[in-house]
């Protein structure tokens, strides 16, 4: 089973921290993170640098990792100014974040669902206009729907209006919805649950699980989605990330412990262990005062697991 890591620790990672990671060092990150056999990184946001100064050097950090055969360069953007800036860069797939609550909504970009999705729409017609321009590379562009499974700001989040919200998205005309839970409220029977849902309605577009680690159930969760038919992660390395307009939101699932879960498991994700760990290196060189998590890096891999036969 082949299953899709996307790295988003350079973006989501480096958003969530205090300190600003030079522009070398992010590159030698990512060329040792590509190195590693990750398909596809998230490599910053197009976002106003006062808001966010970490991610003031993307379009910069993007042209660099295009240099990666066979690597998708991602970005995120919350607003069509921040898609134009990223087509201009170069970027492979552009990710949006829409959040399912309108709390979480406001206080992120400001904006209520009807205006997320007039905002969605302006998105959409922008890269359409550049695939149409560019047919032999075209960008792809993924909604991720972000407190799908709770919000620190608004408490429960209705599953049918995660559901709704989704189906509004890909009506839109995006090419794909995955489920985010920014907050760390998720348990499994509502990722099986949720993930089963979006499946019914979009089928095929229904796209990645981005899931946290802040109670515990990070890797519980992915297990859950991949039973119900996900094959498309995202993770962080050192388990970097959160959001910093969800109050108590911390904790990527760590990219070292998801990749070892699915190899045991005979899953296929392209990456090599010893790889990652190299990355891990240099990603604590840049950042030696940044904690990093993990199980299977402080423990190593189990006597006589041999990754090449995974």
């Amino acid at each position: 089973m082949d299953v899709l890591i996307s790295e988003v620790g350079p973006r989501d990672g480096l958003q969530s921290i205090t300190a600003v990671m030079p522009t070398e060092a992010k590159c030698r990150w990512i060329d040792a993170l590509a190195a590693s056999g990750l398909r596809e990184i998230e490599v910053g946001s197009f976002v106003s640098p006062k808001l966010l100064p970490q991610m003031a050097d993307t379009a910069q950090v993007v042209q660099h990792a295009r240099r990666h055969v066979g690597l998708r360069v991602m970005a995120l953007v919350p607003n069509h100014q921040g898609a134009v800036a990223a087509l201009e860069a170069g970027v492979h797939k552009i990710t949006v974040p829409v959040s399912a609550s309108e709390a979480h909504s406001l206080a992120n970009v400001r904006k209520t669902h009807e205006a997320m999705l007039a905002e969605l729409r302006q998105v959409v017609s922008a890269v359409r206009e550049h695939n149409r321009l560019n047919a032999a590379t075209p960008v792809a562009l993924e909604v991720g729907l972000s407190t799908a499974f709770g919000c620190t700001l608004q408490g429960l989040v209705p599953e049918d209006d995660v559901i709704r919200l989704a189906v509004a998205c890909a009506q839109a005309g995006v090419d794909e919805v995955g489920l985010s839970d920014t907050t760390g409220m998720a348990h499994p029977a509502q990722v099986r649950r949720l993930f089963q849902r979006l499946f019914a309605e979009l089928g095929e577009r229904a796209g990645a699980a981005h899931l946290h680690n802040t109670r515990g159930l990070g890797l519980a969760n992915a297990l859950a989605a991949l039973d119900v038919g996900v094959r498309a992660f995202d993770s962080s390395q050192g388990g970097l990330g959160g959001c910093p307009y969800a109050p108590g939101a911390s904790g990527n699932v760590v990219t070292e412990d998801l990749v070892f879960m699915l190899h045991a498991m005979g899953c296929d994700t392209g990456v090599d262990f010893e790889g990652l760990m190299r990355a891990r290196a240099v990603l604590h060189q840049a950042l030696p005062k940044e904690p990093l998590y993990g199980m299977v890096p402080e423990a190593g891999l189990p006597k006589g697991f041999d990754w090449t036969t995974r």
